[in-house]
This record gives C-alpha cells, structure tokens and sequence, in this order.
C-alpha cells in the first residue's frame, strides 16, 4: 500500500527541473534540520568527535551545510529514476585521467574493483559512469531492500541507464560469473560492518571497523583496486577521479588494500567534510 501511494509522488519529483528540484530542497532543508531534526544529534556528535579542533560554532555551521547537501542528495538520487543521458553528462564531470584509465583497462580486457565511500552524490556518479564510451560495464554492490517492491524500485532506478547490480551477499558469485566479461565492480566501502571479523583502525580519530570483503573479493580475483573520488565544486556538479591503490592485490599485505582506501577516503572527507553521509551512525560498535 505504501509503495503504491508513494510511486506517484517519486515520479513527480524525479521529473522536476533540476532548478525546481534545489528550490524544493531548501525547503526540504528547513523541514530536516529546524523542524524535526533528523538524526541532528546524531550527526553532531559524528561531526564533534571527528573535528574535535573545531568550535561548537564552526560544528554547528558545518551541520547546517551537511543538512543543505543532504537534502540535495536525496532529491537528486530520486531524479534517477527518470534523468536523461544529457542530463547526467551535465551535472557528472570525469577528470580527463579517470576517462584515461577507464579506456586503459576495457582496452586491455583487464576488470577492475571501485571503492568509495558514502561521499558527494553516489548515486549520479553511478549513472555519469554508464555514459563512457569505453570503459568497463559497472556492477554495483548493494544491500536488497526488504520491501520487494521498493528494492524493484531501485534496481530499476540503478540499471535504466545500464549499469548492473550484485547482491552483497552474491558479490563473489557474480564476479566469477561475469570473468569473461570486463566489468568495474563498485563497493562503498564505509558500510558498517561486524565488529568480530572487521579489520580495525583509527578513522577521524576514532576506533573503526573497516569491512574486509573488497580486500578479500580484490585478494581472490587478483583485480587492480582504484580509489573512486566523487567532490561537489557547486551545487549540483561532482567530479570523479581516479586513484590507483593497487595493481597487484595478492602482493599486497594482509589489511593493506583496507586502510589504503581508508585513508583515501578520509583525505576526500577533511577536503570536504559537508558531503559525507555523517547521518551514517558508523561509530556505533567498539573495538
């Protein structure tokens, strides 16, 4: 019932002009961070132990921004349900060395694994992926939703434009499935995991477990693992880099890829701290 009084109103939004859409999200915004606080002290306290030099000032300033580029993310991860293949070209911008090796491995039938993080617009990034000429097809790893017919949704919204979908707990099976196939598969690699066989560092000052499945998918396969970085220089613009972690995981030490893309990451956060996910409760477990 609730899929189908909502579906409606999905569509509605996602075919809005992306000047309409920003204009909704700043009423949107006043709706999230003055009137019901979603997760507020959630995100403050993420905020406040991960910038612990900040002001209480400087931490409530950098909310206010965050709530502002999250309601921006959500409205516009709904307009790819709809979002032309002009559209995305316009508002996903891939550095000239990212189309470079993109070409370099689909040139060389050599697959690649992606790893990113919960930064800037995930969502669009995926969608500007499938524009490439030449590149590697992208597989996305993802979490089903519970609700058949909103995970329906979302597949349809994460495929249209031609990107495919791996299952989190299907991941292996489907890279060993697609072998012959050059394929990019992506994983957002700051989920959080299960402490017991999470591999554990330091992460904006704070104790993290860091999930080990991309170093153990990479370590198997032996593909090379690249870094995904996804920055918003204005509103509704992101730019994609490249950076190679590894070309040779197996001769990589044990947890090495991990905190490689780790402290990728975390660089890309301390650049741009607004655009990360810190609704994400990723500090609830201890070491």
């Amino acid at each position: 019932m609730a899929y189908y009084i909502a579906l409606p109103f999905l569509y509605l939004i996602s075919i809005l002009p992306f000047w309409l859409l920003y204009l909704l999200s700043d009423g949107l915004y006043i709706i999230f961070y003055y009137l019901i606080g979603y997760r507020k002290k959630v995100v403050l306290q993420n905020l406040r132990n991960s910038f612990p030099e900040k002001s209480e000032n400087e931490i409530t300033l950098l909310s206010k921004k965050f709530y502002r580029y999250f309601c921006d993310l959500i409205l516009e991860s709904l307009k790819t349900l709809t979002v032309s293949r002009d559209q995305v070209k316009k508002h996903v911008v891939f550095s000239e060395a990212a189309v470079a090796a993109f070409k370099k491995y689909n040139e060389s039938k050599q697959s690649v694994i992606l790893v990113m993080g919960h930064m800037g617009n995930w969502e669009l990034a995926g969608a500007g992926f499938s524009q490439l000429i030449s590149s590697p097809k992208l597989y996305i790893i993802y979490h089903p939703l519970s609700n058949k017919r909103f995970d329906q949704l979302v597949y349809h919204m994460r495929t249209r434009l031609g990107n495919g979908l791996y299952a989190m707990n299907e991941s292996l099976r489907g890279m060993l499935r697609d072998r012959d196939k050059v394929t990019a598969t992506a994983f957002i690699a700051d989920q959080t995991p299960s402490p017991e066989g999470a591999y554990w560092t330091t992460f904006l000052h704070q104790d993290t477990p860091v999930f080990k499945g991309t170093e153990k998918l990479a370590t198997k396969l032996n593909y090379p693992v690249l870094y995904v970085s996804v920055l918003r220089p204005k509103r509704g613009v992101y730019t994609v880099d490249l950076e190679l972690l590894t070309d040779n995981p197996k001769g990589c030490q044990e947890n090495e890829i991990s905190e490689k893309h780790t402290r990728r990451l975390e660089k890309d956060i301390l650049v741009q701290p607004e655009i990360w996910l810190w609704t994400h409760k990723r500090w609830k477990h201890k070491r």
